[in-house]
């Protein structure tokens, strides 16, 4: 009697660890398909996406949001958007910020078009290489094609703009407003598409004589479907050092019995 007490006495501690190892599982494996459904879900959503922003690039191009409508502009239902827009270029206005594109390392040419109303919106006539001077935008009023943007505040990853010095890392078009001392500016720019008005360059050495339009990149990272096969496999994984777990208790008990 005194050695099966002894027995069960040894047992418990075992047990324990069994359970509490086993709620840590049970805790691990809901979580992991939890997460690999919220990949699954975010996937949906990025082809979503994805077929929204391939509709909008290839519609047919509309006018640009006027002012009263900015407010309401957004990353979701704007970006990309094909649009036009009708003014007149700024002479001598240009902001260069700095770029690497397909055509090598050099900077966006940012030029604000002044639009009937006295509103301004500010157009990205495209890239010009290292060493380049851009050509100056037409002084009659034009009709520029291209992808409407969001405004990219406070400079890139790497680097702050600093208005001060004239140094441009991002698209922020409020901040190279105020450094213009322009006033009205709307809060998207537009990325002028090939051969518009403003946009002269062509040809191998395009970005020696541009600006040149029309090089906007639409790539949207969507990993989700390898994220959710990794998390769904963590969680058989949980399975399966339950299995492994629940037969080495089994064995323990059949030993000592």
């Amino acid at each position: 009697m005194a050695a099966d007490a002894g027995e069960r006495d040894a047992r418990r501690p075992r047990r324990w660890r069994f359970i509490v190892l086993g709620l840590c599982g049970l805790f691990a494996f809901s979580g992991f398909v939890a997460l690999g459904n919220w990949q699954l879900q975010r996937r949906v959503w990025k082809l979503d996406l994805i077929q929204r922003v391939d509709e909008r690039v290839h519609a047919v191009a509309e006018a640009a949001p006027e002012r009263s409508l900015w407010p309401l502009v957004s990353r979701e239902s704007d970006e990309y958007r094909h649009v036009f827009v009708e003014g007149e270029y700024l002479p001598d206005s240009d902001t260069l910020v700095t770029a690497a594109t397909e055509l090598g390392s050099g900077y966006w040419v940012l030029t604000p078009l002044r639009l009937e109303d006295g509103s301004t919106v500010m157009v990205n006539r495209g890239f010009i290489g290292q060493g380049s001077v851009p050509a100056a935008p037409p002084v009659e009023p034009v009709k520029v094609e291209g992808l409407l943007r969001i405004t990219e505040p406070d400079g890139s990853v790497l680097q702050s703009n600093v208005p001060a010095a004239g140094r441009w890392y991002s698209r922020d078009v409020a901040a190279i407003a105020a450094a213009r001392g322009l006033e009205d500016t709307a809060p998207y720019f537009i990325d002028a598409a090939a051969g518009q008005p403003g946009s002269p360059g062509a040809g191998q050495d395009a970005a020696q004589h541009g600006p040149v339009g029309g090089l906007t990149v639409i790539r949207f990272h969507n990993s989700h479907l390898v994220y959710a096969i990794t998390w769904f496999g963590l969680a058989a994984m949980v399975v399966g050092a339950a299995v492994i777990l629940a037969r080495e208790e089994r064995r323990d008990r059949d030993t000592t019995a």
